[in-house]
């Protein structure tokens, strides 16, 4: 089975994030507090998987089911909410992994592990990364198409991707990595970026070659592209 998710913050950003997560077979639910949006998740989203309350209140997220869940995602639209739900996920209910969005780029030095955040998505940078590449890329890569997706890796121990430079990957032939996020803050990948285990890297990458890049990257010893300097 999959791992089950909390969603706190039912926007658009929620909301997309939870329709996805469904559609690929994650347990789901979300919290949102505002009227307005929750009778729009309820005609988008099953009933069961909408939870009406505050994502900062301790008995709304025990009433949610947040002690059996792998995974919380703080998406409202407010860092100092989505911070204060990091911290009581991780240091209140233990969750595994706490992921976070971060609206203002002034404050994702606040978004650390330290406050909870195993993993903080800066959206104003990653926004303005896939637009650069979109430019730079013409009309090759339509990601609303369904030819390509946009995938999260973790670069695992045992990886052949683990301490090399990404001009050194065997990476699919469609595939462009975006961003690599790490403890110590976020960066843009380049030639002689050096990848780590426990990385996250964020990509866009062929639907036919989705898997082989996320096996590539979990250690798996499946090749998936020619070592570098061959064709």
């Amino acid at each position: 089975m999959k791992p089950s998710i909390l969603i706190i913050g039912g926007g658009k950003t929620g909301a997309h994030l939870a329709q996805l997560l469904m559609d690929d077979g994650h347990p789901v639910k979300v919290i949102e507090a505002r009227r307005d949006v929750l009778a729009k998740l309820h005609r988008e989203l099953p009933t069961e998987s909408v939870v009406e309350g505050d994502g900062t209140d301790v008995e709304i997220l025990r009433s949610a089911g947040i002690r059996a869940v792998q995974v919380v995602a703080a998406m409202t639209g407010r860092d100092e909410v989505n911070l204060a739900v990091a911290a009581l996920a991780r240091l209140e209910f233990r969750v595994p992994r706490v992921v976070a969005r971060i609206n203002n780029p002034k404050n994702a030095w606040l978004f650390t592990p330290e406050m909870g955040v195993d993993v903080a998505l800066n959206q104003s940078v990653l926004l303005a990364r896939m637009i650069a590449e979109k430019i730079t890329l013409g009309d090759v890569m339509n990601l609303n198409s369904g030819q390509f997706s946009v995938v999260e890796a973790k670069v695992s121990v045992n990886s052949p991707a683990a301490d090399k430079a990404v001009a050194e990957l065997r990476l699919p032939p469609d595939c462009l990595l975006m961003v690599v996020v790490r403890s110590d803050g976020m960066l843009v990948p380049r030639g002689d970026t050096v990848l780590r285990a426990a990385d996250e890297v964020f990509a866009v990458v062929s639907v036919e070659q989705k898997d082989a890049l996320l096996a590539y990257l979990g250690g798996s010893r499946l090749q998936v592209g020619p070592p570098a300097g061959e064709t």
